[in-house]
């Protein structure tokens, strides 16, 4: 028998302040109508339709801000308590979080070639020859 723990860093994101902690902050949602024309779409032409996840996206975005953190109960440095962890990629919890994923998703599409949906900025679409990749 195999038992695996797990655990997850988690910033107390309902402490920061916009405007001071962050810039900006916002969760964008593909909006219902466009999900609904590109799969009505993709069974009129008889498509094949895949998907995918990635996995602790949240986890791949760059802050922008300088952004400190506590060191975590029960892994507090003895010979330094008072020290803070300088953050060098997201976490959990950060209210800037989806906006910095979303830029650095939307950067990496731009930079192959996809174009962004004008009405929906969560579609992303590129053709090849005949296929359409979206």
């Amino acid at each position: 028998m195999v038992i695996r723990n797990k655990t997850r860093l988690v910033v107390r994101g309902y402490r920061q302040e916009e405007g001071i902690d962050f810039e900006e902050s916002f969760y964008l949602v593909t909006r219902m109508e466009a999900i609904r024309i590109f799969l009505a779409y993709a069974a009129h032409k008889g498509f094949t339709v895949y998907q995918m996840d990635v996995k602790t996206a949240f986890l791949h975005g760059s802050l922008k801000e300088d952004m400190y953190v506590r060191q975590p109960e029960g892994f507090i440095d003895a010979d330094h308590p008072r020290h803070v962890y300088k953050l060098k990629k997201e976490l959990y919890g950060l209210k800037q979080v989806p906006r910095a994923w979303y830029d650095e998703l939307s950067t990496f599409l731009l930079q192959n070639e996809f174009s962004k949906g004008t009405i929906d900025p969560t579609l992303f679409t590129r053709r090849f020859d005949d296929d359409i990749l979206v």
